[in-house]
């Protein structure tokens, strides 16, 4: 009988399966762009990916999750629909490789927005790698080479309204559980996608229908692994696996969409991850940091 893996290894595969959902969801997003609109594509997914969840919510005979943040859920799902539209866009018409490359910027705004929204004191080291992130983001776009696309932009918007997003979780996550969270932004996801795409419905036809649903389950899947991945390991560990996503999909577009994987997104998409990279170690030895120095404080007399 073989022995159990311990932890760490548990947490990295996790976080090697979610990396997995998402680039197989890039994949059937890209797919599904070739005959339906951006607007339909995102609505089947939080359909699907809702009807995937509830299973898991409901297991054993639990209730559903209850939440006294409703207006902030409305709102948190607004602009993470945004962040979502934005985001499918670029996949469905910018090469892969790019758009993922660029998604992966949203770490740096999120340091930003962290300084902004919860008053986060970051240090000159975080500042410089935020400066060099986004020189790997302007390698990606080009903003003065004839290869310039003004699409380039709709993946940077994407990156803006997720990090806005990943600031409204926090927030929320101090009173509400994971599932909580997941529940309450897919149950406003689905009606929230569901009234534009009625401008722009056409019924999917045969194997587009394949493509929808693996949004959905990839998607939800996703996210249910890597919430998981981040309960049972370090951020600094674990976010250099979740980096494989563009290998895959820079893969996926060689074989399925003859696209070839530019020198200037390749050294750009570098950039970006060393400097997101180093974010995420420094976040983890200052969280080591203070989680040592409470104990101390604490048991100083006298206060």
């Amino acid at each position: 009988m073989s022995a159990p893996l311990s932890t760490p290894v548990r947490a990295a595969l996790l976080m090697l399966a979610s990396t997995f959902c998402f680039g197989l969801m890039a994949v059937a997003i890209r797919f599904a762009s070739q005959t339906l609109p951006t607007l339909e594509i995102a609505f089947f997914r939080n359909a699907f990916g809702l009807l995937a969840l509830l299973p898991l919510l409901l297991r054993a005979g639990r209730p559903l999750p209850r939440t006294r943040q409703l207006p902030r859920y409305l709102l948190r799902s607004a602009i993470g629909m945004g962040s979502m539209l934005a985001g499918f866009w670029a996949i469905g018409h910018l090469p892969m490789a790019q758009a993922i490359s660029l998604s992966y910027s949203t770490p740096l705004f999120v340091t930003i927005a962290a300084v902004l929204w919860l008053n986060e004191v970051v240090r000159m080291r975080r500042w410089a790698a935020v400066f060099v992130g986004f020189l790997g983001v302007l390698v990606v776009v080009q903003p003065w080479s004839h290869a310039f696309s003004a699409g380039s932009l709709v993946a940077v918007l994407a990156a803006v309204l997720s990090a806005v997003v990943a600031i409204q979780i926090k927030q929320l996550s101090a009173v509400d559980s994971a599932d909580t969270i997941v529940f309450y932004t897919y149950l406003f996801w689905v009606p929230l996608s569901f009234v534009p795409a009625l401008f722009v419905w056409q019924w999917p036809q045969g194997i587009a229908w394949v493509w929808l649903l693996a949004t959905g389950v990839f998607g939800t899947g996703g996210q249910l692994l890597w919430t998981r991945a981040l309960k049972l390991g370090d951020v600094s560990a674990l976010t250099p696996i979740s980096f494989m996503q563009l290998p895959i999909v820079s893969l996926a577009g060689w074989l399925l969409f003859d696209e070839s994987l530019g020198r200037t997104t390749l050294i750009g998409a570098a950039i970006i991850l060393a400097a997101n990279a180093y974010i995420a170690h420094r976040e983890a030895v200052l969280a080591q940091r203070a989680a040592t120095a409470a104990p101390v404080e604490a048991a100083k007399p006298g206060e």
